[in-house]
């Protein structure tokens, strides 16, 4: 993608800022300088088709008749525990959705733990057991680990590292790439509530708040999905950097244009109301517990009403369709009528989250 600016009906995306040689929160965010920092970094060094790929899991064929995903994931969340979950529960969901948003059945997980010095044996005992319930609700088993201690007021407690394997059926082919013209996309449910649940836990919100985070596993509402047709092109949940993040990249990966409604598009009133008082905008809030779907237009029916039968899935609704032009680019029907660009994140919205 080029550095120019690009005017789409009055609507201009401004060229992303240069950083320098370090790092900053930024390239943690999820955003434009987290995808620059893979292509400078990591890619390079690296370099291969399952990377190249650019999905938040790899597809792996070690065999002719066997499709693997995988994928691995670190969680430095603050704090540990928050409305509707805590890292443990983060760390298992997250891979397993990363896992099976190629189409996969998870199965197994792994787990790294980096324990600070000092950490309550109760709070270790907390997020292990919050891990085995959620492990226990994904249908996976976690079958290796390591554990490393660090000196105190290195690991703001404790950080977890997760990766997953899962197994892809014959016929299968679901990823960033496989979006068409033609296609409904479909979000499963409101946005936004990780991001404001886990700043109200720091005290940050300025008025008491329900928000729960959404964080939960989508392998089973994934499996009826797939079940309900075979056109369902691509699959993402829209963790760091938010939904705007997450179709902005599915429209690079395919090379084609996403147009959103944004009446159509589900946030809570409290996450409205703590955006707005904020000056956040709840499509680069963080979410968990959340996926939005590429799919055949005969089908978006049979799947939004297989969706809505799922506890995951109630809320399921259209918010709009790929298309042609522009390419690589997301742009949003407003409630007045207008166009604009829907661009990535460009910097760091809300710290670790994630």
């Amino acid at each position: 993608m080029s550095n120019e600016t690009i005017n789409i009906e009055g609507a201009t995306c401004a060229p992303s800022l240069p950083h320098g040689d370090q790092i900053v929160m930024g390239h943690g965010a999820g955003g434009r300088m987290s995808h620059q920092l893979i292509q400078k970094a990591f890619l390079p060094a690296f370099k291969n088709p399952a990377l190249e790929a650019g999905d938040d899991a790899a597809i792996l064929r070690p065999g002719p008749c066997l499709q693997l995903s995988i994928s691995t994931d670190s969680h430095v969340v603050s704090p540990l525990f928050f409305p509707g979950g805590d890292i443990g529960r983060l760390a298992v969901c997250g891979t397993v959705n990363d896992v099976a948003m190629l189409g996969a059945k998870p199965l197994y997980l792994t787990a790294g733990f980096i324990l600070e010095e000092g950490l309550a044996m109760q709070t270790l005992e907390r997020v292990i057991a919050s891990m085995k319930i959620a492990a226990e609700e994904a249908g996976v088993q976690i079958v290796a680990g390591d554990t490393k201690v660090v000196q105190k007021g290195k690991a703001d407690g404790l950080y977890i590292t997760t990766a997953g394997v899962g197994v892809v059926q014959a016929g299968i082919n679901i990823n960033g790439a496989q979006a068409r013209p033609g296609d409904v996309v479909i979000l499963s449910g409101p946005i936004g509530d990780h991001g404001i649940a886990v700043l109200g836990a720091r005290g940050e919100l300025g008025f008491q708040s329900s928000i729960q985070s959404d964080v939960a596993p989508l392998n089973h509402l994934i499996e009826a999905m797939i079940n309900a047709s075979d056109n369902v092109h691509v699959l993402r949940d829209p963790t760091r950097g938010g939904l705007a993040t997450t179709l902005n990249e599915i429209a690079s990966q395919s090379d084609l244009g996403i147009v959103l409604y944004e009446q159509s598009i589900p946030v809570h009133p409290e996450v409205n109301a703590a955006c707005e008082m904020l000056g956040f905008d709840p499509l680069y809030i963080a979410n968990e517990g959340k996926l939005v779907a590429m799919v055949a237009r005969e089908d978006a029916e049979a799947v939004l009403t297989t969706m809505r039968q799922t506890r995951y899935g109630e809320g399921a609704v259209i918010i709009g369709e790929v298309t042609a032009e522009p390419r690589g680019r997301v742009l949003m029907k407003t409630a007045i009528g207008s166009q604009r660009v829907v661009d990535m994140l460009a910097g760091e919205m809300l710290p670790r989250i994630c």
